[in-house]
């Protein structure tokens, strides 16, 4: 069977996409070709010819992804950090901002030995397993309150486990608990959290409003529901000089930090841009005791 270009497949995969409206198309085309041929993405310039149904099979792929289907659903994973996770219908789809929280929150971590580690409103694990395989000194407790998002969790954790990885607590709960992890109250030395953010009736792409998990997006008429109560808990589970790590929606780059202004006992209050440059996630330092 005659052989073809894959730098041809992929670009025509391209002008699909861009034509579509895929925000990333060319990423999202190379992407897809790496999962076809089964490489990286890195080393698709070392497969330069592919057999004809490759080439049928990329593009019957790329079709499924201009109808809004996500990426990470047709792959079946998605990535954080040093590890990827499985993910598909009925949990939320990890997005590549979130790399930045998680940066930020092992740095803050560096010179802490064994810490203690909570992802409020978990998802796939994403967070939690990142943290777990960056430091395998650290005890990660996750909650998610959604059962379809918690089995994904638990796949995905198992997995990790299997690969060597260090087990992580994973918890059926909800973040507007009052007990809620009641026993790590003020030993946590950093809360992290992607909850669901954006404002409903706020449009959203295809790929959003027909795949990830509404109650995993949309929190209330300003957006902030769920970040009240993710607030509110981490106050009570940090140490002293304890950090929390809060992802939002890009039109909260004032009104999570002034809600955590307005908690006393939360300094250091800062909010940091995503990778395109808007307001994204905030931090904030638990004070230490006078």
């Amino acid at each position: 069977m005659s052989k073809q270009p894959l730098r041809l497949a992929v670009a025509e995969a391209e002008r699909i996409l861009r034509e579509a409206g895929v925000a990333s198309p060319r990423a999202d085309a190379e992407l897809l070709a790496a999962h076809v041929v089964g490489v990286e993405r890195t080393k698709l310039t070392m497969v330069p010819l592919v057999s004809v149904s490759v080439v049928e099979e990329l593009h019957r792929l790329v079709r499924e992804r201009s109808k809004g289907i996500p990426l990470q659903h047709i792959t079946g994973w998605a990535a954080m950090g040093a590890i990827t996770v499985s993910v598909g219908p009925g949990v939320f789809v990890p997005r590549p901002e979130t790399e930045l929280l998680l940066a930020w929150g092992l740095a803050h971590l560096r010179r802490t030995r064994q810490p203690t580690i909570v992802d409020l409103c978990t998802g796939s694990g994403v967070l939690a397993l990142a943290f777990a395989n960056a430091r395998p000194d650290a005890s990660v407790h996750a909650v998610e309150r959604d059962p379809s998002a918690l089995a994904w969790a638990r796949r995905n954790a198992n997995a990790l486990v299997g690969a060597g990885d260090r087990p992580v607590d994973l918890r059926f709960g909800d973040v507007g608990d009052p007990e809620l992890l009641a026993e790590l109250d003020g030993t946590v030395d950093l809360v992290v959290c992607n909850p669901p953010y954006v404002p409903e009736g706020t449009p959203v792409p295809v790929e959003v409003a027909e795949h990830d998990p509404h109650a995993a997006v949309f929190s209330g008429l300003d957006g902030m529901d769920t970040i009240r109560h993710v607030v509110h808990c981490a106050v009570r589970l940090l140490r002293p000089g304890g950090a929390l790590a809060l992802e939002h929606d890009d039109t909260h780059g004032e009104a999570v930090p002034e809600l955590l202004r307005a908690r006393q006992v939360l300094t250091e209050v800062a909010d940091h841009p995503d990778l395109a440059g808007r307001p994204r996630f905030a931090t904030a330092l638990r004070r230490s005791l006078s």
